[in-house]
């Protein structure tokens, strides 16, 4: 199922605005207010078409239960005040948009949501049929490309084109240096700001003329329509297109809705199989759990989430297994045992580490889980291994647990030694240290770190090797110091560490 808000946000400002916030209850359908029926019932959208007194379908869908409630703009005051005391969500829709539509729509969102895992079918396949119409239209080859040039369907009669357009169909990406002309002629920019068609001139490497025409809805610019214009298009032609970029856009905000309900609900189910590891994974065993992490830790979770799942992208993983669990994004890889190249794989992303080395990006892999059960397992590792990269004791990169099992067991250790708990000399000398400005607690750490060995420990204090057996003299002056048993020294150094690492 899918959250109210999920469901908004996975539609886009295009069309609907949350206004104001319910309970953000799942949501199972979509149904349209009847005359002197009750609005709507728990799990249900109630679109207000033609709704003559708003704050009245607010009240009965306060009574019944309803999920929110979906009203064109403008909103008057009265209907927004209703709403910050009742329990529906109050949405708003574009005034321009069409009920039948956002049924379509949101139905085809929810419907998503209960089976999220079928190939491309529906929307996918009626953008072809659409890119053949385009074609028809303007007696040319034409391509659908989104707002980041990535294709998403062309027409026949690709023969009679250009290289750099077999280039971006078989690629389904347009080439480097064909970004970099239409940028250079300002495309990008007018198709942003503007509903007008543009005219591309000719470009790199025998690239031809093209008309493009935007795709926009609610004043969001979704993608665009691509002609290969050897001749000029004629006006009548151009207006044809323009129309049946309005029947486009709806098809494009199916899509988003249906990608962005199909991540939401596969990130739900990762959560609860990191939280209880009773849920399967859509990948075969083993798995290691890692956790994702940059630079920046206080940036917006979703913001650190929608990074990480561009950057696997671009790296070929398409289908990424990432969710974000008290605030630290986890992603389940496979681990095949040896190097590969696979997506998804532990050592593809030691690759895609060293690759984007500049965006100070690192990963902690738990150890290993043969079934579900052992995914909360690895996720707690994981999530160890990554508070101490952020805390600088370990270095950023890609680390697993077998290398890094002495640092994640002296944390623990640590963790369960508590300042009032310690005992023996290290209570004096820290002391000694606050009242006289003195470094005992420092130099018996370095002592115990090099096994009693005065030129190691004087090196790494940066002293002289008398000044070291000075201190070590004045520290048995001000408590007893026996060093003799290995279980005194273990504990002197694990009450030291959770001292000096605070």
């Amino acid at each position: 199922m899918i959250s109210l808000r999920g469901l908004v946000d996975s539609l886009g400002p295009g069309l609907l605005r949350m206004v104001e916030d319910g309970p953000d209850a799942q949501v199972h359908d979509v149904v349209l207010a009847e005359p002197g029926e009750a609005a709507g019932r728990p799990g249900e959208i109630v679109l207000g078409a033609g709704t003559p007194d708003a704050v009245a379908l607010l009240e009965q869908a306060d009574t019944t239960g309803a999920a929110g409630i979906v009203l064109k703009a403008p909103l008057p005051p009265e209907v927004v005040s209703a709403a910050r005391r009742l329990r529906p969500a109050l949405i708003e829709l574009q005034p321009d948009t069409s009920w039948t539509h956002v049924i379509w729509l949101i139905r085809g969102a929810i419907d998503r949501a209960y089976a999220p895992l079928p190939g491309p079918s529906g929307p996918h396949d009626d953008l072809f049929a659409l890119a053949d119409t385009a074609a028809e239209i303007a007696d040319a080859p034409v391509t659908l490309e989104d707002a980041r040039s990535r294709v998403l369907a062309y027409s026949g009669r690709q023969d009679s084109t250009d290289p750099a357009r077999v280039s971006t169909i078989v690629g389904r990406r347009v080439p480097p240096q064909v970004i970099a002309h239409l940028r250079a002629s300002g495309v990008f920019r007018k198709l942003a700001r503007s509903s007008d068609p543009v005219l591309v001139p000719e470009g790199p490497d025998g690239m031809l003329p093209r008309l493009v025409v935007p795709v926009r809805a609610g004043g969001e610019w979704l993608g665009s329509i691509w002609v290969v214009a050897r001749t000029p298009i004629p006006s009548d032609r151009v207006k044809r297109l323009a129309d049946l970029a309005s029947v486009l856009a709806l098809h494009l905000l199916r899509l988003r809705a249906e990608a962005g309900v199909a991540r939401r609900v596969s990130a739900d189910q990762l959560r609860a199989a990191l939280r209880d590891g009773a849920h399967p994974v859509p990948a075969p065993p083993p798995w290691r759990v890692a956790a994702l992490g940059g630079r920046d830790e206080t940036e917006d979770t979703r913001r650190r989430l929608d990074l990480w799942d561009a950057i696997v992208h671009r790296f070929g993983w398409h289908r990424p297994l990432l969710a974000d669990l008290d605030g630290t994004i986890f992603a389940v890889l496979t681990d095949p045992g040896h190097d590969t190249t696979e997506a998804g794989t532990l050592p593809w992303l030691r690759d895609v580490l060293l690759r984007v080395r500049a965006h100070d990006l690192y990963a902690a892999a738990g150890s290993l889980a043969r079934s579900p059960a052992d995914l909360p397992r690895s996720r707690s590792e994981a999530a160890e291994l990554a508070a101490l990269i952020t805390s600088g004791r370990l270095t950023p990169g890609a680390v697993i647990l077998e290398d890094a099992w002495d640092a994640v067991t002296v944390e623990r250790a640590r963790k369960a030694v508590t300042g009032d708990a310690l005992g023996g000399p290290v209570p004096a000398l820290r002391t000694h240290d606050d009242k006289h400005g003195t470094a005992f607690l420092p130099t018996l750490a370095a002592w115990l770190d090099h096994y009693g060995d005065t030129k190691g420990t004087a090196q790494a204090l940066d002293v002289h090797p008398n000044t070291l057996r000075h201190r070590l003299r004045r520290m048995t002056e001000v408590t007893p110091l026996d060093l003799s048993s290995p279980q005194r020294r273990l504990a002197l150094r694990l009450q030291l560490h959770a001292l000096l690492a605070t």
